[in-house]
């Protein structure tokens, strides 16, 4: 079985001089052609508010948003491509969160980044690269804030400019329907055995169309999901190879597709929790789960919940049967050192270097081996669209598959 994954301090020294002082810097009037482009950091097609106020720190050009339909712990999504710089939480010597709170700041290039501030929580690390539309937090009221919102800011050149919106700059005080439907998010890896054969296989998702490689280097496409939707693959039935679905972050439920082709619907998570999926209890049919703040969820076969903690903020999770008996185990590659911590059957922990950075985590076994039944891991490199898979006996094996990014 497998998953995938594959999401208020000032920014700068000037910045809070300049706030100290009562002064606000301003941007120096960019084209609005000329930057990113930008859409709104909410799911497709959701209706948000945004306004401001006199005095609106830093800028009365950042945005405060809420949705009536509901603020609090909505995704928030990036609005462009680019590579985190801050991610980080501000807080006071008791411990309560000042001013921004937990923060994200992205850096598009160029002199532009954005900043989404008052989270209840993020799933993004300072060096990670980013697509537009990828979720990086939740809505939430940390910091300085008097109730749920989002506090959004457009920079150019370290200052607070007016946001624009799918090539429209936005007028304060209106609601906008969210356009930021995936359609730029690039590639996201899967992994799964497609065919049936003894060897694991892998994926990628792309616009709500799953692109499966095959034994043999054919392709096998399924349209599933969509927008912010979030791919996981196991064998939802337990017969036959495995099956393909995605989780709604905004609806918390997982959409699952059945070798008939049918739907089977399960709430479970939601918010910024990261989806995956494996064997929990032995079963003949893969299960579901999420890991939120270094827990992982486990959905058995009944409906009931199996905790396990493992990990910490900034890792991926991943899962695998990495012992090679009795059900799948849970695990976590943590960007910041190229490794995989994976959790074996009696609670120890194996420590395998691989990949880095702004890598994405795969597993599954790679080379079938009937000696070895043991799941492999393996990452899969968004600037060359290449896995790295490792074998039983340490070497990689290098797929290339989808579209770099």
């Amino acid at each position: 079985m497998s998953i995938t994954v594959a999401r208020r301090a000032l920014t700068s020294v000037a910045a809070l001089a300049l706030t100290a002082s009562g002064l606000v810097a301003l941007a120096a009037s960019p084209s609005y052609a000329a930057g990113p482009a930008y859409q709104m950091p909410f799911s497709c097609g959701q209706s948000w508010f945004g306004t401001t106020r006199s005095g609106h720190s830093p800028s009365e050009l950042a945005i405060d948003w809420t949705r009536s339909a509901g603020t609090v712990n909505q995704p928030v999504l990036a609005s462009a491509e680019g590579t985190v710089t801050i991610a980080t939480a501000l807080t006071n010597p008791d411990g309560s969160y000042r001013s921004y709170g937990k923060y994200v700041v992205i850096d598009h290039g160029g002199g532009w980044k954005t900043l989404y501030a008052h989270l209840n929580g993020f799933n993004v690390t300072a060096g990670t690269r980013v697509a537009r539309g990828q979720q990086i937090g939740i809505v939430g009221n940390t910091g300085n804030s008097t109730g749920a919102h989002l506090h959004y800011e457009q920079q150019y050149g370290g200052s607070v400019s007016r946001s624009v919106f799918d090539g429209t700059p936005f007028t304060m005080g209106s609601t906008l329907a969210s356009q930021n439907c995936g359609d730029d998010g690039g590639d996201v890896p899967v992994a799964g055995n497609w065919d049936g054969g003894k060897a694991g296989n892998v994926g990628i998702w792309r616009d709500g169309m799953f692109h499966l490689r095959n034994d043999d280097g054919s392709t096998t496409y399924v349209d599933w999901g969509g927008g912010s939707d979030v791919p996981v693959s196991a064998n939802w039935d337990g017969a036959g190879p495995d099956n393909v679905g995605i989780f709604r972050p905004s609806t918390g439920q997982f959409h699952l597709r059945m070798d008939d082709g049918s739907l089977v619907l399960l709430d479970w998570g939601g918010g910024s929790d990261i989806p995956v999926a494996g064997n929990w209890d032995g079963g003949a049919a893969g299960n579901v789960g999420i890991w939120r703040n270094g827990t992982f969820h486990l959905r058995n076969d009944d409906g009931s919940p199996t905790y396990v903690e493992w990990g910490q903020a900034g890792d991926r999770p991943v899962s695998g049967n990495w012992d090679g008996a009795g059900p799948d185990n849970v695990g976590i590659f943590r960007p910041s050192t190229g490794q995989f911590h994976l959790r074996m059957d009696d609670g120890s922990l194996v420590v395998l270097d691989w990949g880095g950075g702004n890598d994405i985590p795969v597993s599954g076994n790679w080379d079938g081996g009937n000696d070895n039944p043991a799941a492999n891991i393996g990452i899969w490199r968004p600037s060359q669209a290449r896995f790295h898979l490792r074998n039983d006996d340490g070497t990689p094996t290098y797929i290339d598959w989808g579209q770099p990014r």
